[in-house]
């Protein structure tokens, strides 16, 4: 007879969003989770306070989140604010339009070999941005916020599509009806348009790397290797042509007018002074044996 861990006992979240987006594989996750673990309880809140308190009481059971870049966010937010987030392995199958952090993180793509990796894969550590007003980036903040794909949430024409789980000619015209309805607009993700030339002091480990008398077209800053942040600035050329900075830190410190970054799948701000710090190992997350 087969034995299973503790940890094989998982708490799977469907995020409503993936379930009206793509009901299939939402089916085909929830099927192999529940095929794979000792103890699956699936979950299914209808909004995100729900949501929270579905995770606040997830006991000793591993949290699987099956959703989009705002659901994963949202969970990691929530444990952090739990202040559980180092001690919680967390779990995705990325359903939905958005899924750009997870993919970069190395969940793979697929609701079988999400699921595959959830149950077989290996517990990862790995670096994270908090800030000063306790937000959490996983991937990369760009200052000005770079639009992302739009992550609009399902007509109803499209969630029918995407449920039909009955009806194997209704998911074979899912992919015709995607290809030919244009993107509509998201209320959600879209960015600002972006804004001309910013006038920022960036300090990375308090020592000044841009100051405001140097107009920059462009900032990123990414968790980096061994614990530090790799922040990269594009100065403005006024006439000479001005090289790309780059400097590595522990703490980075933004500061001057009022400015909008995006962060993995958000854009925050306006804010005048914002400190983000990395916090080594801080999020472990299962993701595909090596």
């Amino acid at each position: 007879m087969a034995t299973f861990a503790t940890s094989d006992q998982l708490l799977v979240i469907i995020d409503p969003v993936a379930r009206r987006w793509d009901g299939e594989s939402v089916r085909i996750a929830k099927d192999v989770l529940s095929a794979g673990a000792a103890s699956t309880k699936v979950c299914l809140p209808e909004d995100q306070e729900e949501f929270a308190r579905v995770l606040a009481r997830r006991g000793s059971r591993r949290p699987v989140v099956v959703g989009d870049d705002r659901a994963l966010m949202r969970a990691v937010a929530l444990l952090h604010r739990q202040r559980a987030l180092a001690e919680t392995v967390l779990s995705v199958v990325p359903v939905g339009a958005g899924l750009g952090v997870s993919h970069a993180l190395g969940v793979p793509s697929g609701a079988v070999a999400a699921a595959r990796a959830v149950l077989d894969g290996a517990e990862r550590r790995l670096d994270v941005l908090v800030d000063d007003s306790d937000g959490v980036v996983l991937g990369a903040l760009r200052i000005p916020p770079v639009p992302l794909a739009a992550q609009a949430e399902p007509t109803v024409a499209e969630a029918g599509l995407a449920q039909g789980g009955g009806h194997p000619w209704l998911r074979t015209y899912q992919s015709l009806f995607r290809t030919l309805v244009p993107s509509r607009p998201s209320r959600l993700s879209a960015a600002p348009a972006t804004p001309g030339p910013a006038r920022l002091r960036i300090e990375v480990d308090g020592v000044t790397l841009v100051d405001l008398d140097q107009p920059v077209e462009a900032v990123s800053v990414t968790p980096g290797p061994s614990g530090t942040a790799v922040v990269r600035v594009r100065p403005l050329s006024l006439g000479a042509v001005a090289l790309p900075l780059e400097a590595r830190g522990r703490t980075v410190t933004v500061s001057g007018a009022d400015f909008r970054y995006r962060a993995d799948a958000a854009v925050a701000g306006p804010v005048r002074v914002r400190t983000w710090t990395v916090r080594e190992g801080a999020l472990g997350l299962m993701l595909p044996g090596r």
